[in-house]
C-alpha cells in the first residue's frame, strides 16, 4: 500500500519540521510526503532542509503561480501522487491542526470499508472543532457545511464536515482534470463532481502549532463563488420559487390592505397562502427525487409547521419594526422574507426531505449492525450534482 500525504503550504515554515517528524513516526513503509508550496517566504528552503534529514521521503513542488489557491495546490498534489503511483492520497493542512497520527487510520478505514474517500470530521462521533479560533469561526464552519449539505443532499448524505481539509482519497477514483479548484474547499469540489463511496472518521481539530490562520472574508467570498460554479444545486429552483412566493405574498398583502384590511391579518393571510403554494411547487420542481423518504402528509405538516412558526416570528418582527422604526410594511416584509430564505431552504433540505445515510457494501458484508442506514444507492440522483456535471 503506497500512500502520499499531500500538504499544501503557504508561509508555514515554522510548522514543517514538527509535521514531518510526527508523520515519520506515524506512517508505514512505502509512504512519502509531498509539500505543494505557494509560499512567498523561506518555507521552500525550510522544506528542503527538513527533507535532507528526514527518515521518510519528502518531496517539494513549489508553484511559481498559486493557480486555484489552496484547492489548486491540492489538485496539483493529487496529480503528482497519481503520476508517482500512489494508491492513496491523504490531504492535510501544514499547521498541525490535523493530527498526523490519524493518517494511517484514515487509509485503513478506507481499505476496510471499501470506500473511495475517508473524511476526517470534526462533527461526528468524538470529533471536536475546538481548534477553530473563536465562536464566530465555529459558527461560520457549521453554517457553511450545513448549506453545502442542503445543496447536495445525496452526494453529501454521509458527510457531516464537507468543509474539512483533512481526508484520504483512493488515487485512481478521481480525475483531477474534471475539477475546477478555487479557494480553500477542495473536498466539496471533489464530492460534488465525482460519485464516490464516502465514510467518515472522527478527529479533534487541534490548536495551530505556529503561525496564523489564513481564513479571511475573501475566502468566504471565494466559497460563495465555488458554490456558484457548482451551480448552486437545488438552491436555484428553490430561489425561483421563493422569489415567486415573495411576489405573491406582497401582492396579496397589498391587495388586502387596499380592500381595507389591517396589515397584520393581511400579513397572516398572505403568509398562509404562499406557504401552501410554495410547498406544492417545491414538491414538484425542487425535491421531486427525494419525495420517497417520507409521506406527503408528513412533509406538508413539517413544512407548514416550520414555515408557519417562521411566519409568526417574522410577523412579530414586522409589527415591532413598523410600529417603532420603519412605517412601510411592504418594505419590511420584503427584507424579512429575504433574510428567512436560506433558513427555510436548509430546513427543507435537512429535515423535510432528509436523505438517509448509507454504508459501504463492505461494511454490510461484515454483518455489522447498521440499523437505520441504507446500502449505497448507485442510481441516486442529485439535481445539484447533475447540474455541476
Amino acid at each position: 500500500m503506497t500512500v502520499t500525504v499531500v500538504v499544501p503550504t503557504f508561509n508555514e515554515g515554522p510548522n514543517v519540521a514538527e509535521l514531518v517528524r510526527r508523520l515519520a513516526a506515524a506512517l508505514p513503509a512505502g509512504s512519502d510526503v509531498l509539500f505543494v508550496d505557494d509560499s512567498l517566504d523561506d518555507t521552500p528552503d525550510i522544506i528542503r532542509s527538513v527533507a535532507a534529514r528526514a527518515t521518510l521521503p519528502v518531496r517539494l513542488l513549489h508553484r511559481a503561480e498559486a493557480t486555484g489557491g489552496l484547492s489548486g495546490a491540492v489538485v496539483a498534489g493529487i496529480e503528482s501522487a497519481r503520476a508517482a503511483g500512489a494508491e492513496w492520497v491523504v490531504v492535510m493542512d501544514g499547521d498541525l491542526q490535523h493530527p498526523p497520527e490519524l493518517v494511517p487510520a484514515l487509509v485503513e478505514r478506507g481499505v476496510t470499508d471499501g470506500a473511495d474517500v475517508v473524511v476526517a470530521s470534526r462533527y461526528t462521533g468524538a470529533g471536536d472543532a475546538g481548534g477553530l479560533d473563536g465562536w464566530r469561526r465555529k459558527l461560520v464552519s457549521k453554517a457553511s457545511g450545513l448549506l453545502a449539505r442542503s445543496m447536495f443532499p445525496v452526494r453529501l448524505r454521509n458527510v457531516t464536515d464537507p468543509m474539512t481539509g483533512f481526508f484520504a482519497l483512493r488515487a485512481d477514483r478521481v480525475d483531477p482534470t474534471t475539477l475546477q479548484p478555487r479557494g480553500f474547499k477542495i473536498l466539496l469540489e471533489i464530492l460534488a463532481r465525482t460519485k464516490l463511496v464516502v465514510v467518515e472518521e472522527a478527529f479533534v481539530f487541534a490548536e495551530r502549532f505556529a503561525g496564523e490562520s489564513k481564513a479571511s472574508f475573501a475566502n468566504g467570498v471565494r466559497y460563495v463563488q465555488q458554490l456558484w460554479n457548482l451551480r448552486f444545486g437545488r438552491l436555484s429552483p428553490f430561489a425561483v420559487i421563493g422569489a415567486l412566493g415573495a411576489l405573491l405574498n406582497l401582492a396579496i398583502l397589498a391587495g388586502l390592505q387596499a380592500a381595507g384590511m389591517h396589515y397584520l391579518p393581511a400579513v397572516i393571510a398572505s403568509n398562509g397562502l404562499t406557504i401552501i403554494t410554495n410547498f406544492l411547487l417545491q414538491e414538484r420542481f425542487v425535491f421531486r427525487d427525494l419525495r420517497g423518504t417520507t409521506s406527503s402528509a408528513r412533509r406538508f405538516a413539517q413544512s407548514f409547521a416550520f414555515n408557519g412558526s417562521e411566519a409568526v416570528v417574522r410577523t412579530l418582527l414586522l409589527w415591532w419594526i413598523v410600529e417603532r422604526a420603519v412605517p412601510y410594511p411592504e418594505l419590511v416584509q420584503a427584507v424579512l422574507i429575504f433574510v428567512a430564505f436560506l433558513v427555510r431552504f436548509v430546513f427543507h433540505a435537512q429535515v423535510v426531505y432528509r436523505v438517509r445515510r448509507t454504508v459501504p457494501e463492505a461494511t454490510l458484508a461484515q454483518g455489522i449492525d447498521v440499523q437505520g442506514l441504507e446500502a449505497p444507492d448507485v442510481d441516486a440522483r442529485d439535481l445539484g450534482t447533475r447540474a455541476a456535471g
